[in-house]
């Protein structure tokens, strides 16, 4: 019966496409109930939605907790594979998007901290990951290029840095309120970098406004980085998906051929 339900749960179709229907669905009700007319109109039916929605992914959770047993592919015993499973990346997502909801019966919270741990149901997107082809490309395309994005997000700290720095000592004595300390300045530093430039914050000297250029310039190439780096490596995860299901292989011996 373990074995039966663990293939349920992973494998059939018609459980996965409700999982996943049930997901957007609270996404969808998240953002409707943000509404205050549709809240205080419909507030029942967000309850019970909810309410149902959170028996529906606690069993969900129990079961494959239950169940994590079965996987093959990971070594060690019982206990062992359920750690596993619990302590894995799908796993605490799946824990997440449930707990928010059992904490205050537990632990009486504050209203305002009630509201931030509401928040914690939109996590429950994350959970297609473990139904979305496309969303688990996207995983292996960061995951086989984090050391290049990490030399990137190091190297654009660095500009940061710089860049706040530079522009203190040029406008601190002039907008003393606005470039107060590099630490103010990093959100000019960000904005500018990013090429997003909200105007809320600008030089007015004359060295100020030709280093704004400079490093305006700079974040214009300097952006165009780790885009390049996902989309090459994007790019190659596809083709390899192509080759994949160009390729089959034997079910008795193992061996790979050409379809």
């Amino acid at each position: 019966m373990k074995k039966k339900i663990y293939e349920i749960i992973n494998k059939n179709t018609i459980f996965i496409k409700f999982i996943y229907g049930l997901i957007i669905l609270n996404v969808i009700s998240l953002i409707l109930e943000s509404y205050n007319e549709l809240r205080v109109s419909f507030s029942d039916f967000f309850y019970y939605f909810e309410l149902i929605s959170v028996i529906i992914f606690t069993i969900e959770y129990l079961l494959r907790l239950w169940t994590a047993d079965q996987d093959d592919s990971v070594k060690g015993s019982s206990f062992k594979k359920r750690l596993k499973f619990g302590f894995s990346t799908l796993g605490l997502i799946d824990l997440i998007a449930i707990l928010p909801f059992y904490l205050p019966f537990i632990f009486p919270f504050d209203l305002r901290i009630l509201r931030i741990l509401r928040l914690f149901r939109l996590l429950r997107i994350f959970k297609l990951g473990r139904y979305s082809k496309s969303l688990n490309t996207i995983t292996s395309v960061l995951k086989s290029s984090k050391s290049e994005l990490a030399i990137t997000g190091f190297v654009a700290f660095i500009l940061l840095v710089l860049s706040s720095t530079i522009m203190y000592y040029f406008e601190n004595e002039v907008q003393p309120e606005k470039f107060a300390s590099i630490g103010h300045s990093f959100w000019w530093a960000v904005a500018t970098l990013t090429t997003v430039g909200y105007g809320d914050v600008f030089p007015i000297t004359a060295m100020g406004k030709i280093m704004s250029g400079i490093i305006a310039l700079i974040g214009i190439g300097f952006i165009a980085l780790p885009t390049g780096i996902i989309s090459s490596a994007f790019i190659e995860r596809v083709q390899e998906q192509k080759k994949e299901k160009n390729i089959c292989k034997c079910p008795n011996c193992g061996t790979k051929f050409k379809n």
